[in-house]
């Protein structure tokens, strides 16, 4: 298969792990038989510096016309003081619509390896394995009016929530359909004792669990669920929830795990995918070649999974990395007292290693 993707590093330690998810990505092309095809373009400050457009539209361009796009982060302080429609984030949510990806998929993993790199205890993290759906296109993100107004010293700011049954209705579709193939148990998330906005969620996730009879629908307000997260961890299965729970709840999440470095994404929904890891462009640690990976590569493998439906591929890519943390490899993010981390890029080898490993294993079996 012929793999056309659009590559976009970014900025801060983007495109340091987004080479590493590439390098893991050739190793997979190679092993499967599959043919990639990249482009590079730029987003977020690094576009900002050489066209003065987050988004410019050569990239716009390159993403529509690929099969899948891979990004690595956006922003950066350097450009905290520029308006809003400027700012690198405005180009990522200018993607997202241009794109039409409303469906943001991110799953929370405990590798058994890493099970003493979490804050809570290993009684409570062992088993974690959470799929968060998050609405994308709408709520506070993306709602008008918004504004700041007035003088100094009396300014007030304005954002807007909306969100519309249509939009609730699709996302809700998507949460439900993953739950089927999982342990058939959602959690819709929301703030329906004081939003409207959660009222109408809540009515129309309650409507739509109607056409999925095998799914256990439970609702739960988001301060709750918070809670909830880091007391009780592995009980969850696929989180419901819109744009700004989604966002701070799979940071939680991140954190349960044992590191935000260890998230992947998929934004999905459109005629053409973004994956992305979840962890941001970190510009305190970018250029030391210490940053982790392994969101990256797990985007990766989302990427061959839901646009390519590669679930081989896919699944080799998220057994190289358990593989490779079992046999003791850490970032600095992960690492435990008196043991060396990994650079970057040594990472990044390390699940080359086990891919090629994993690869002529599984044809050896087949011979």
């Amino acid at each position: 298969m012929l793999l056309n993707l659009t590559i976009l590093p970014g900025d801060g330690i983007g495109p340091e792990v987004t080479e590493q998810a590439v390098l893991v990505l050739q190793a997979v092309a190679g092993a499967f038989g599959h043919e990639l095809k990249l482009q590079q373009k730029n987003i977020g400050g690094a576009a900002l510096t050489a066209s003065n457009d987050p988004l410019p539209p050569d990239t716009i361009e390159a993403c529509l016309s690929s099969s899948a796009v891979l990004l690595g982060a956006v922003g950066s302080p350097a450009f905290d003081h520029y308006p809003n429609h400027l700012r690198p984030e405005a180009g990522l949510l200018r993607l997202r619509r241009e794109l039409g990806a409303y469906a943001n998929l991110r799953p929370a993993i405990c590798f058994p390896a890493l099970e003493d790199c979490s804050p809570l205890r290993v009684d409570l993290v062992r088993g974690t394995d959470i799929m968060i759906v998050r609405e994308l296109l709408g709520g506070l993100y993306f709602g008008e009016p918004r504004s700041i107004a007035g003088e100094p010293g009396s300014r007030i700011a304005t954002n807007t929530m909306t969100y519309g049954e249509q939009a609730i209705e699709r996302i809700s579709r998507v949460a439900f359909d993953l739950a089927l193939k999982r342990r058939k148990k959602i959690l819709s998330v929301d703030k329906a004792n004081v939003l409207e906005c959660s009222r109408l969620w809540r009515e129309v996730v309650t409507r739509c669990a109607k056409d999925y009879p095998g799914v256990q629908l439970s609702h739960m307000y988001v301060d709750s669920a918070a809670m909830s997260l880091v007391q009780r961890p592995k009980d969850f299965d696929v989180i419901l929830t819109e744009n700004m729970f989604g966002d701070i709840l799979s940071d939680q999440a991140g954190g349960v795990v044992g590191s935000l470095g260890l998230l992947a994404s998929a934004s999905i929904g459109g005629p053409v995918g973004v994956y992305e890891p979840v962890h941001g462009s970190a510009p305190d640690i970018a250029g030391k070649g210490i940053a982790n990976p392994l969101g990256a590569i797990l985007s990766a493998a989302l990427l061959l999974r839901h646009s390519f439906q590669l679930e081989a591929a896919a699944a080799c890519i998220e057994n190289a990395v358990g593989a490779a943390l079992n046999k003791g490899f850490r970032t600095a993010d992960l690492v435990t007292a008196g043991k060396r981390p990994e650079k970057t890029s040594a990472m990044g080898n390390h699940v080359v290693e086990a891919v090629k490993e994993l690869a002529a294993a599984a044809r050896r079996e087949s011979a």
